[in-house]
């Protein structure tokens, strides 16, 4: 039997004798895409095949980042956090190669997984079996796109702190259940924003998008709730799913961003179109 991985968005199958049938449901949502090739499939086999580097950052002390080149599907980074009662794995890979393997171990390893969305959720419970079958969350309200089924999931919503320091919270936005992980032990506050809250190329603002490949935006009333939601905490820096970071004065820079985007949106500034 094998375990199969879209090889679009990167998240794992149940373990079949044949691929499975059909495209991938998370592909073929509006947040997504089936490749006009149509759909395919790859294993963790074939994915360790040829060697591909690892790629670790430490972005400030117990925040490291993860990634492999060539990148695979999405290719989103993901964050391993460590705190005094064990480590955080944010947006686990959708892969499982011995090099990132090793290095999260050297990281000492994860007490709990979690992705801030469907499309993160990789070979998430793979990493969960790896690393001794640890807890993997998923919040309730996206347990539907959950693919490969496991009693290593747990569900959750809301505000939940699931480690020493680090809140998981229930921001919405491109997903019902979309996630950010605030960081409260790190100096200043930090957040891990996933696909919730995007760094965009000029310094110090963000979007918000229901998708982003397809370009479809979200409402001012859901851009307003994330930021409203946020706004209890305090957090200097901003990390993002691709690479994007805000490195400073994070907090305002959302605030400002969904000032804008709600803007735009609601026709506040249609007499400059």
């Amino acid at each position: 039997m094998t375990i199969w991985i879209c090889g679009t968005c990167g998240v794992e199958h149940p373990d079949t004798g044949s691929p499975p049938a059909g495209v991938c449901a998370i592909c073929s949502d509006e947040r997504q895409w089936v490749p006009g090739s149509g759909q395919s499939w790859t294993t963790l086999a074939e994915l360790s095949a040829g060697g591909p580097a690892l790629v670790h950052e430490k972005l400030e002390p117990g925040v490291h980042r993860l990634n492999r080149e060539p990148a695979s599907a999405i290719g989103q980074w993901t964050h391993l956090v460590q705190t005094s009662g064990g480590n955080l794995l944010w947006d686990p890979p959708n892969h499982l190669d011995p090099a990132t393997a090793a290095k999260v171990d050297e990281l000492g390893g994860a007490a709990v997984i979690v992705a801030s969305h469907p499309h993160m959720y990789g070979c998430q419970v793979s990493w969960s079996h790896r690393l001794g079958h640890v807890p993997v969350l998923v919040h309730s309200a996206d347990r539907e796109w959950v693919r490969r089924e496991d009693p290593v999931i747990r569900e959750w919503a809301g505000v939940r702190e699931v480690l020493p320091g680090i809140t998981l919270i229930e921001a919405g936005g491109h997903f019902p259940g979309a996630a950010v992980a605030h960081l409260a032990h790190a100096a200043g506050g930090a957040l891990l924003a996933g696909d919730t809250i995007v760094p965009v190329p000029a310094e110090g603002w963000v979007t918000f998008m229901r998708s982003y490949p397809n370009k479809i935006p979200l409402s001012a009333g859901l851009v307003r709730k994330i930021a409203d939601r946020l706004e209890p905490y305090d957090f200097d820096r901003l990390y993002g799913l691709l690479g994007g970071v805000v490195p400073h004065d994070a907090k305002n820079a959302v605030r400002r961003s969904a000032q804008r985007y709600i803007a735009w949106v609601s026709g506040a500034n249609d007499h400059l179109g």
